[in-house]
């Protein structure tokens, strides 16, 4: 949290529109606009340059986060010198919750991101005394848990062409606009995330591009051209 301290600092009342030019992607950034905006909580703002950390591996877990613009990754590395991402959090998703007192991953910025946080102290005071919080809070952290789950299955089940498809399938939902996704991670992310190396999630790309079931436009733009043979892959 130090380098925070250099950063410029803006603080406001973040209401239920996630700042009002943001359109939320799901539904858990509409839950973390509706404990800030139900209880007047105040949230500060900070700006974090590409691959600039955020916060690092155990330490003090003492805010809750919000993408606003840009994508971040949760990630610990290995004692061999890997590392294995968890999730990427894109704009609208909340992120840095935990159950203990201290962060189990740390957290980059990817590209240049900006972030809103909000006291953890504070979100557990109010979840005290209103049983509306509480049950936001539980929905956000059960979904955290649901997305762990799910990625334990593709890591310890799935082949690499079905990690790949997953993870095409799972940006489609997220980051698709009018039929193109506009990926802000690397190759090289995407394979941490996915257990793979680099050489092999851009061979499966290429395969899958052979295939005509995507075609780029640009290095990191996506476009599905046949969802149902990738859902077919990933069943």
């Amino acid at each position: 949290m130090a380098q925070m301290l250099t950063q410029t600092l803006k603080t406001q009342v973040i209401n239920t529109q996630i700042g009002g030019k943001i359109a939320p992607p799901h539904q858990v950034s509409d839950q973390f606009g509706a404990i800030t905006g139900h209880v007047g909580l105040v949230a500060t703002e900070f700006s974090y340059r590409k691959d600039e950390e955020i916060y690092g591996e155990d330490e003090p877990a003492e805010y809750v986060y919000q993408v606003v613009t840009g994508a971040v990754r949760s990630y610990k590395l290995l004692s061999d010198g890997r590392r294995q991402i968890g999730a990427f959090h894109l704009p609208g998703d909340v992120f840095g919750l935990e159950s203990g007192p201290s962060h189990r991953l740390a957290a980059e910025a990817i590209i240049d991101t900006s972030v809103r946080l909000v006291k953890r102290s504070s979100l557990e005071k109010a979840a005290g005394i209103d049983v509306q919080v509480a049950r936001k809070l539980w929905a956000m952290t059960a979904g955290e848990l649901r997305h762990a789950e799910d990625h334990m299955l593709l890591l310890g089940r799935k082949t690499a062409m079905e990690r790949v498809a997953t993870f095409l399938l799972e940006m489609d939902r997220r980051l698709a606009v009018a039929g193109m996704m506009a990926l802000p991670m690397c190759r090289r992310d995407i394979g941490d995330y996915l257990g793979l190396t680099l050489e092999t999630v851009s061979r499966a790309l290429s395969q899958l591009h052979t295939q005509g079931i995507l075609g780029f436009s640009g290095a990191r733009q996506i476009v599905l051209r046949n969802r149902q043979r990738l859902h077919n892959l990933d069943a």
